[in-house]
């Protein structure tokens, strides 16, 4: 059954859901931080501009981790595999959960996950409010691209998506 309403404090449940009804990837955000980084599994992500190459996503003002990347200069977004659901829940947990994952620290101190399915290594460009969130856009300096079928969150729960189902 269908239901009308205009988003307010008494169905933000509702609100929720309905947003969560839009399926998204999955990231896992790297930033520089002490001592080896910090991470943020994320499904915010978007493309902006092929020229140049532009992307954002939408860290929440209320994570603790948000300090870190809101003085970032630069960042990477990582793009899980559909095997991959396990990592993306330790980031979502805890920021320092490195030690899951073959990683390297690239330049200016980044974290960079080498095993992902594409990663875009960004030097920030612009941070925009967005209400409880804020909106980081990138400017994309590097890009990592692997196989893989992409980890795949809706309806508050994680699948796999293969093109031509």
């Amino acid at each position: 059954m269908a239901r009308h309403f205009a988003p307010g404090s008494e169905n933000t449940r509702d609100f929720r859901d309905a947003l969560g009804c839009f399926a998204t990837g999955v990231t896992v955000v790297t930033a520089p931080g002490d001592p080896s980084g910090i991470g943020m599994t994320a499904n915010s992500f978007s493309s902006i501009s092929l020229t140049p190459p532009l992307v954002l996503w939408s860290p929440s003002k209320h994570s603790l981790r948000y300090p870190f990347f809101a003085k970032a200069e630069r960042f990477a977004i990582h793009v899980m595999r559909s095997d991959q659901k396990d990592l993306a829940l330790d980031f979502a947990r805890r920021g320092d959960a490195f030690d899951r994952v073959d990683h390297e620290i690239g330049k200016n101190g980044l974290p960079l996950i080498n095993d992902c399915l594409a990663r875009f290594e960004c030097r920030t460009s612009a941070l925009h409010d967005g209400g409880d969130h804020v909106i980081i856009v990138g400017h994309v300096e590097q890009v990592l691209l692997n196989e893989g079928t992409p980890l795949v969150f809706a309806q508050s729960g994680y699948g796999a998506f293969a093109p031509g189902d």
